[in-house]
Parts: structure tokens; C-alpha cells; sequence
């Protein structure tokens, strides 16, 4: 599988950019939003928000949920990184996104944001990589293997190998 068409709307400067990031897993998502040029604060958040992202006199600021796990800080991380790659025209009233990555946007643009993240945070090179080094064991251990190391839920990895 190769990358989602919200990756290819990406400028190549950007795409170099994070691919500079993905050399091995986990990806250091984190330095990727620093390198972007975005502050990241851990948050207390409203009962189901996993994070937010907000652009002010054009500093952009994400706040992640402090009482989430930390896979899924981790990937509301990378969403958020990709409405800000995707959707920065739009940021000026902020985006809220709840549990299950909805927000005021259309379910369209948060299903771009959910590719794009996939795209940053579980690059496929890594993914197939993973998957071979774990070719042995069984399809659920192999799946909480490659989650463990990439620092990622087990339902994501799931997700991107197309098993849910």
C-alpha cells in the first residue's frame, strides 16, 4: 500500500520534512510538531476530548488530553498535525476533536486527517518492515508486537493493516 492522497497534497518540503522523522519506529512525533513550528502542551481536556488544535496570531498550539493513554496521545498527536497540514485555513476558531476524532469539521475532513496522521505516525515502509520481523508469531500477538513498539494501540495498528 503506499500513502494516502492527503499525503500527496502535502508540499514536498513538508513530506521531506516528516519523512527525515521516519527512519525507524516509534516515530518521534513530538519533534515532528516542534520541527512544524507548533507548541504541544499536555492538557486537561473536557470528559472526551482527546485534543485540540488552535492557531492565535499565527502561533499554532495543540493540546493533547494528559489523561489519555499515551497511544493515543500519540496519535491524536499526528491528527492534529494533519489538520494543521491539511486544514490550517480553518484553525482560527480552533478545531476540538472529540474521543472519536469528530469535530465541528465534516466527517470528511477528519477522515483526511485520520489518513494523514496514519501516513505520519505508521509510515508503511515501517509497517511492512514490522510485519515481516514479527512474520512468526500469531496475527494478534504480531498485531500487540508491532503496537508496542511503535508506541501505538493495538486497534490503530489493526486499522492500518486493513484487519478492522
Amino acid at each position: 500500500m503506499s500513502f494516502s492522497s492527503e499525503w500527496y497534497s502535502l508540499e514536498t518540503e513538508q513530506q521531506s520534512l516528516i519523512r527525515s522523522f521516519q527512519g525507524s519506529l516509534p516515530i518521534p512525533i513530538g519533534a515532528i510538531a516542534r520541527s512544524l513550528g507548533i507548541n504541544v502542551k499536555l492538557s486537561t481536556l473536557s470528559a472526551g476530548i482527546s485534543g485540540e488544535i488552535r492557531e492565535v496570531e499565527n502561533i499554532c498550539t495543540i493540546k493533547i488530553n494528559r489523561h489519555d493513554v499515551k497511544a493515543r496521545q500519540r496519535f491524536t498527536l499526528a491528527h492534529e498535525i494533519a489538520h494543521f497540514l491539511l486544514h490550517r485555513d480553518r484553525l482560527r476558531n480552533g478545531i476540538v476533536d472529540d474521543v472519536l476524532y469528530r469535530s465541528s469539521l465534516s466527517n470528511a475532513l477528519e477522515a483526511e486527517a485520520n489518513r494523514l496522521a496514519a501516513d505520519i505516525i505508521m509510515p508503511w515502509h515501517l509497517m511492512k518492515e514490522a510485519e515481516q520481523k514479527y512474520n512468526a508469531l500469531s496475527s494478534e500477538v504480531k498485531f500487540e508486537t508491532i503496537a508496542e513498539e511503535s508506541e501505538l494501540s493495538t486497534t490503530a495498528i489493526k486499522i492500518r493493516f486493513g484487519k478492522l
